[in-house]
């Protein structure tokens, strides 16, 4: 356990920062190892393996329910010495992370059909899409368990393990990507199939891994049978925190999925274009990410401690090295799009619609980032309703714009990204605008 309610505040953030920046973009290296091997299967198979793959924002949105919930009341346990109070939590998370685990399982096989033929432009990316899914369902599902043990030790200020854990099993993707996918060594190749099947070994061997931490090497959080026993005042509590942060993310597999649906007449490059530059945009938002992830252990601990002026300098010192990090972004994206789109694809049409994409849609990477760290000081403080609203309020700024302006003569492929930025735009706005409300609430 690490107590960060004494000391530097910004090297707290970057010494948690930098390890959740490594684990999540290795994380992130899963779907761009698959993406980088399935592009040799031509065009219909990279639209399917990456409007498939957006399936990971919704389980991302369910775990976040999970996590988020866990990150915030043993970040405030810590704060307050409540060792005890932060094991029960840490173990009756791990009973609702079983829960999930099953439940995407089941769900997820049965729904599976009905979410690839509502975004596939045409039957082969349907079936690719498919596919791919389903071989990656069961890594898909243990990252409840993943994010379980990984939130509980980011709670109490150690994201070190999970960082380790996250590395290690994306090399083994690495290492199984070519072999199931091309049938390197075997001669057998699985094609997309393959693809799902590594990530979901290597998602399975990072549990393995992170329990083995917990058995030998970690202290302060434990397994305890004695606290298995279901406490439904637990999970409303870690429920309550978490749910409006899990929507907000729903929402932003619902907007990712709409996305797919309102470009679907311009083609399978288009679809695959957009897939790949959104995979290398959630690459390059990472680092802010962190920090953002950061906030809510950092700032949480304050608040537990009930030292307020350091749960705003939190906020504060996150959002300035955040704002620095995307304009960096945006310049990047400005000045070589192409470069990062290339080495997933060697086809003309999608690299266009790829590098189109990023140069626009970079211009809402500053607003991005404030976005992210609003979003962790509402989690530290216990209150992640706001952060919600503020993502539904694209659902009237973005949402509904676009499918008008889709039904109208000469809409362009050009004309979804500017409206994104846009609507991105007034959403950091008003994020601003309800923290400023929570701070003064809460804080006083």
């Amino acid at each position: 356990m690490k107590d960060m309610t004494h000391g530097s505040i910004r090297a707290h953030l970057i010494g948690l920062a930098t390890p959740i920046a490594f684990g999540m973009l290795f994380q992130t290296l899963y779907l761009l190892v698959d993406l980088y091997f399935v592009s040799g299967l031509g065009g219909a198979a990279i639209a399917g393996v990456g409007s498939s793959g957006n399936a990971s924002f919704l389980i991302l949105a369910l775990t976040q329910v999970l996590g988020v919930g866990t990150v915030a009341l043993i970040a405030q346990a810590v704060g307050r010495k409540d060792q005890e109070g932060a094991r029960l939590l840490f173990n009756q998370s791990l009973l609702l992370a079983l829960l999930g685990v099953a439940g995407s399982l089941l769900f997820g096989y049965l729904l599976a059909p009905l979410y690839v033929d509502g975004i596939g432009s045409d039957s082969s990316t349907r079936a690719a899409g498919l596919t791919y899914l389903q071989w990656y369902l069961p890594g898909l599902a243990l990252q409840f368990a993943l994010v379980g043990m990984s939130s509980a030790l980011r709670g109490t200020g150690i994201a070190r393990p999970a960082m380790v854990v996250q590395i290690a099993t994306v090399l083994l993707n690495t290492v199984l990507a070519p072999v199931l996918i091309a049938g390197w060594g075997t001669g057998h190749p699985m094609g997309v199939a393959g693809a799902g099947l590594a990530s979901s070994l290597s998602v399975a061997a990072g549990v393995l891994l992170l329990w083995l931490y917990y058995r030998t090497l970690e202290h302060y959080m434990r397994f305890d049978p004695r606290l298995w026993w279901p406490q439904p005042a637990v999970w409303r509590r870690i429920l309550a925190i978490g749910l409006p942060a899990g929507a907000e993310f729903l929402l932003i597999f619902g907007l990712f999925s709409f996305m797919y649906w309102l470009i679907r007449p311009f083609g399978a490059d288009a679809q695959a274009g957009f897939g790949i530059g959104s995979r290398v945009m959630q690459a390059i938002f990472l680092p802010t990410m962190a920090l953002a992830f950061a906030i809510a252990p950092v700032a949480g601990q304050n608040f537990g401690a009930r030292q307020f002026a350091r749960v705003r300098a939190t906020f504060s010192s996150a959002a300035a090295m955040g704002l620095v990090l995307m304009i960096a972004a945006t310049a990047l994206c400005q000045l070589r799009p192409q470069a990062l789109v290339r080495p997933f694809t060697a086809d003309p049409a999608v690299i266009a619609v790829g590098t189109q994409y990023l140069r626009i849609i970079s211009w809402n990477f500053v607003a991005t980032g404030l976005i992210f760290s609003c979003s962790g000081a509402f989690q530290a403080i216990g209150n992640t309703v706001p952060a919600m609203l503020s993502s539904a309020s694209r659902l009237l700024s973005f949402v509904l714009p676009a499918w008008w302006w889709a039904q109208q003569r000469g809409f362009e492929l050009h004309d979804v990204w500017y409206l994104s930025v846009g609507s991105v735009a007034l959403q950091a706005i008003l994020s601003l605008l309800l923290l400023r409300r929570q701070f003064r609430l809460r804080l006083a």
